[in-house]
């Protein structure tokens, strides 16, 4: 299977100045783990994770002040739309990362996660059997 087929589609790109609060809410309200980080003023795009606010949040910084510019990843792997599930897998656990921006044309096309890879791996889970009756 391709990451084209697995990947979300969903693409949520910031600028560097939003407030890590401000990143958190939109990466929240549209029910994702990482934004791009596009700068125009700088060459290529960027990653902020939800682990990067975490990090942040976590090592006592406002997160009404620090900006995404200073906890996004610049040295990004990318992936293809072409790439296979098992290649994208790879690069994730040789870079120890969980998210891989999938870029077609120089353009995020989307996003492929490890949630998404397992999703694709795990067999469809089928409902439990109802327990049998039982009666005294």
């Amino acid at each position: 299977m391709l990451v084209r087929e697995v990947m979300s589609k969903v693409v949520l790109t910031i600028g560097p100045a939003h407030t890590l609060r401000q990143a958190a809410a939109l990466m929240s309200a549209r029910h994702v783990g990482a934004a791009v980080v596009h700068d125009p003023d700088a060459d290529g795009i960027g990653i902020l994770t939800e682990r990067d606010v975490l990090v942040s949040v976590g090592g006592g910084q406002d997160p009404d002040t620090e900006r995404a510019h200073a906890h996004t990843t610049t040295d990004v792997v990318f992936a293809a739309p072409s790439w296979t599930v098992e290649e994208a897998a790879a690069a994730m656990a040789h870079g120890g990362f969980r998210h891989l921006i999938v870029l077609d044309g120089g353009e995020p096309v989307g996003i492929v996660s490890v949630r998404d890879i397992i999703r694709h791996w795990a067999p469809q889970r089928s409902r439990p059997a109802a327990a049998p009756a039982v009666t005294a």
